[in-house]
């Protein structure tokens, strides 16, 4: 009652929008952000003078404090949940304004935090021939809840890793092939690492390789791949021919211009090395259609 006849007396009335947070479930490590807004709904100006939060893995920011908010006026700010391990939490945003406090309710649950695991961990590629390259396949499993991989490299030059577009999540459970290339550059014996780093609780999960790069004494034949393939409409001016090291791409265009024949031969080829081929089909106006079904060719080894 008292409060209510100094709010009608001095027409100080603070509301919040939403007047209580519920951030839900969110992987600990991992945050959330919700806005609140508060409006001045009296007739006489609000001076703000503090503004606090409470509860672990809680925090705000967007209202800085003294401030005063007229009549009518509203100011957004940020409150943010991280929490750092699992089970439920609840805070308190406390706004103290004149005469009026505002409270805003917060809660929400930490869960615990994914795992990620790689098999096998340890790739031995053998002999390859230095120019060639060989790959070889891994497979990144996560459990216990959602994992988000932000990136992933190699220590080496002559290993490069394929198999997804990051930042790239694997559902609690579920599994991503990695493939893992060697394309040594000079003869010897290469070892080293190959890492992903993710939100998971090993935020860093490494695996080892070992190749060994070696110089043929015989000189290697040269190598070509052959590509054939049906005749389009009549309105095709031409075709492109790409390639790539994954099916499904990326693909790069492997010819200067447009190929009137319907056969193309790929000289700019490696010993040992698997590609995959489509075509596209060009029309008199430049349109062109979709990649056709990729071709698998291997190289034989020397």
């Amino acid at each position: 009652m008292f409060s209510n006849y100094w709010q009608y007396r001095y027409g100080s009335v603070l509301t919040a929008n939403p007047a209580a947070v519920s951030f839900g479930s969110v992987q600990a490590g991992g945050s959330t952000s919700s806005y609140v807004n508060v409006k001045n709904n009296g007739w006489a100006s609000i001076s703000i003078s503090k503004a606090t939060v409470s509860g672990t893995g809680f925090s705000m920011s967007g209202l800085t404090v003294p401030t005063s908010l007229p009549p009518g006026h509203s100011i957004t700010f940020t409150v943010r949940f991280a929490p750092t391990s699992a089970g439920s939490v609840s805070g308190n945003v406390q706004i103290v304004s004149t005469r009026v406090t505002t409270n805003i309710a917060l809660s929400g649950a930490g869960t615990a935090s994914g795992k990620l695991s790689l098999s096998p961990s340890s790739l031995s590629f053998g002999s390859v021939p230095v120019g060639s390259s060989k790959s070889l396949t891994s497979t990144v499993t996560a459990s216990g809840s959602n994992v988000v991989i932000s990136s992933a490299g190699s220590s080496s030059g002559e290993v490069v890793l394929s198999g997804g577009v990051l930042p790239l999540t694997i559902g609690s459970g579920k599994s991503m092939q990695v493939t893992v290339t060697f394309k040594p550059q000079s003869s010897g014996t290469a070892t080293g690492t190959f890492s992903f780093s993710s939100n998971a609780s090993n935020s860093v999960l490494t695996g080892s390789f070992t190749g060994t790069g070696t110089v043929s004494s015989n000189p290697a034949p040269n190598h070509s791949v052959s590509l054939t393939w049906n005749a389009g409409s009549s309105g095709v001016a031409g075709y492109n021919v790409y390639r790539g090291t994954v099916s499904g791409g990326p693909y790069s265009k492997i010819n200067n211009g447009l190929t009137a024949a319907t056969s193309f031969t790929d000289k700019a080829v490696s010993a040992g090395a698997t590609y995959f081929y489509v075509a596209t089909a060009v029309s008199g106006n430049g349109t062109e259609s979709k990649y056709s079904t990729p071709i698998k060719a291997t190289v034989p080894t020397p």
